[in-house]
């Protein structure tokens, strides 16, 4: 049978949020849907309704206040008094345009009426030139907010996940958070003139329901009932994006990978040989489409929700007009009065939809920085932990006492590593030998204290690792993995960043070439160490698979750990580069340089001091090279399966 690989939705596409593509089964196994109930204010998000807006009201401008005040004191403060005196000035505004209209419908002449009404009409003026200028005022101050929190929120959006344990950065719900809180500095960078525009609106509106209500007591409630509509319309519509949002969002991640690996230059090749490009291109647009229907579908029920809304609001506005007309026909009200309530009505309706619109929208963009606190609380107990026990200055040896580690959630039912107890002795090169799965990195990842034991313990001489202070332990160690990043900077900074808090030196770095046996790599890029290793920015250079190799252990070489970890450092080399590599390997445990090295190739550990032979999780043989190789075990074997491969060959 054919697989499917072609962009096909299903039939109810766009019916629902629960429609699942084709491309989304066979590229990523399922529906890239997130239950939303894993959100702890699901409720919240549920609940946005005009008594619960209202109820939040203070502590939503408390929380814009906090944002904009971290920040930026200075502009915060700015921006308060501001919008503080904005709103006062339109209120003493409403107040002189009605003593303006009781002076001009007056039984006085028209010059008199006209005098009488000039203090109140030069009020008007200067309370709109003050407006003026405390909103040029409030747009500089406001200007000057927005991006510094955002950067602030991001800031500290990045330190909290560059901090946690390696073990939540892999944890799937916690990069559900990661996923939503990234879009909290965004949403707290609204939140600044969101919040401005807020109190602005509610002061004029307090304003104006104070004048409607002094004119007549049914003027007030027939102004909420013009605006209740438009609040139902915008709460309703933002508590459907915001719930759509979090179903989406790792599917439109997915997307967007998709879309990225057609510009990797590493996938290029492939893509271009393989003819790939089709192939994504379809799922691309699957992925979109399927995306699509869904924003289709919130436009659908939007329109639909605002259509309602403004028949209400027709409905409502007919009706107070024609109370209005009413009051007046009766002599139940002056024409003064009247016209005062009508402009007083325009106004309150205006602020009050603007107060009811943008404070659903300070609401939602809460609810993302609201996503943000939590992944800062959730990282604050999975932070790595600061200080502990000291580790012995010149550790004799490190043992691994009975030591378990499961991954979460792992769909092997045995441990990664299960009852290992091994001893490592420092100053010495220390082979881990076997088959893919056996452990192997994942007992230098205990090692290097990215991971911590379910049971047993890793000791440094006596003290037990488990409290020991994890910078310190971060300290002794490099690391050179089999995939080590390649970082899109110059040669320079992919050497020093192994030691990013040392102090960069020509002298330092002259030695780390050296010591990896990098110096002709470095000689063949066109700047020298200055090179730009990306090609995707101008004056980019692309290395080989080979000279990052070098690159790496020179990058391990300028951390001077105490413990150099090796992980398959010649899988990129020639044999003739693989010797000297390993030679130069040994010249660093030469200098008391403790080295673990992990290997396939047996043949290359063979002027190791210690070999551990590991197999699904367990220690099933330690020794030398040469012991192991007598007793016959499990090194043997799979040496001799090495041997009899080059020989046939």
């Amino acid at each position: 049978m054919r697989l499917g690989w072609g962009a096909r939705t299903t039939a109810s596409e766009g019916a629902s949020t629960d429609a699942t593509s084709e491309s989304e089964r066979l590229l990523f196994g399922g529906p890239l849907r997130y239950d939303t109930g894993w959100a702890k204010h699901e409720e919240a998000a549920l609940e946005l309704d005009f008594g619960a807006m209202v109820r939040r009201f203070p502590a939503l401008i408390a929380s814009s206040l906090r944002l904009a005040w971290g920040a930026d004191r200075q502009a915060a403060r700015i921006v308060v008094t501001a919008e503080l005196s904005r709103g006062l000035a339109q209120a003493v505004s409403l107040l002189a345009v009605n003593s303006v209209l009781g002076q001009l419908v007056g039984e006085a002449p028209m010059e008199e009426r006209l005098r009488q009404a000039l203090p109140a009409l030069i009020t008007v003026a200067c309370m709109l030139f003050v407006s003026a200028l405390l909103r040029s005022a409030s747009l500089y101050a406001t200007g000057r907010l927005e991006p510094k929190v955002e950067r602030v929120a991001t800031e500290q959006y990045l330190e909290r996940a560059a901090s946690v344990e390696l073990a939540a950065i892999e944890d799937d719900a916690f990069h559900k958070l990661l996923d939503t809180a990234q879009y909290g500095a965004a949403s707290a960078r609204r939140m600044v003139s969101l919040a401005t525009r807020v109190v602005n609106a509610a002061i004029s509106l307090i304003a104006a329901a104070g004048v409607l209500t002094v004119l007549h007591p049914l003027l007030l409630p027939l102004l909420a009932t013009m605006t209740l509509p438009s609040a139902w319309s915008a709460l309703t519509n933002a508590r459907r994006r915001y719930h759509s949002f979090h179903v989406w969002v790792q599917h439109e991640r997915a997307g967007r990978l998709i879309s990225s690996l057609l510009t990797e230059s590493r996938a290029a090749p492939e893509i271009r040989v393989h003819g790939v490009g089709p192939f994504l291109l379809r799922h691309f647009r699957a992925m979109s489409q399927s995306a699509e229907s869904e924003q289709s579908r919130l436009a659908r029920l939007a329109a639909r929700t605002s259509l309602i809304a403004a028949a209400w609001t027709g409905i409502a506005t007919a009706v107070t007009y024609t109370t209005l007309g009413a009051l007046l026909l009766t002599g139940a009200m002056s024409l003064a009065v009247a016209g005062t309530a009508v402009i007083a009505i325009r106004t309150g309706s205006s602020n009050l939809n603007t107060l009811v619109l943008e404070l659903s929208e300070l609401h939602e963009n809460a609810l993302f920085v609201g996503d943000l606190e939590r992944m800062h609380e959730e990282a604050e107990s999975r932070t790595m932990p600061v200080g502990g026990v000291e580790l012995p200055a010149e550790p004799q040896e490190i043992r691994f006492e009975k030591v378990t580690f499961s991954y979460p959630k792992s769909a092997k039912e045995r441990p990664a590593l299960d009852d290992i107890s091994l001893s490592l002795p420092t100053g010495k090169i220390i082979a881990l030998v076997g088959e893919n799965g056996s452990g192997k990195t994942t007992l230098v990842k205990l090692l290097a204290g990215l991971y911590t034991p379910q049971q047993g313990t890793i000791r440094w001489d006596e003290v037990d690792a488990a409290g020991a202070d994890r910078q310190q332990l971060a300290e002794r160690i490099a690391m050179v993995a089999q995939d080590f990043k390649r970082w899109p900077f110059t040669a320079k900074v992919n050497i020093a960043i192994g030691r990013s808090s040392a102090e960069l030196t020509d002298e330092r770095l002259a030695r780390s070439v050296a010591e990896a046996g990098a110096d002709q790599v470095v000689a063949d890029l066109p700047h020298g160490l200055e090179t730009l290793l990306v090609r995707v920015f101008t004056g980019g250079h692309e290395l080989s698979g080979g000279q990052w190799q070098r690159l790496g252990i020179a990058r391990a070489a300028y951390r001077r750990g105490g413990i150099l970890i090796v992980d398959e450092p010649t899988a990129a080399l020639d044999a003739r580069a693989e010797l000297e590599v390993f030679d130069r390997i040994r010249a660093l445990a030469g200098t008391g340089q403790t080295v673990i090295l992990i290997t396939h190739r047996l043949a290359s550990v063979r002027h190791a001091d210690l070999v551990h032979v590991l197999q699904a999780g367990r220690l099933v043989e330690s020794g030398t090279p040469q012991e192991l190789l007598d007793s016959g075990g499990v090194y043997a074997e799979l040496y001799g399966l090495q041997a009899k491969q080059f020989a046939s060959s």
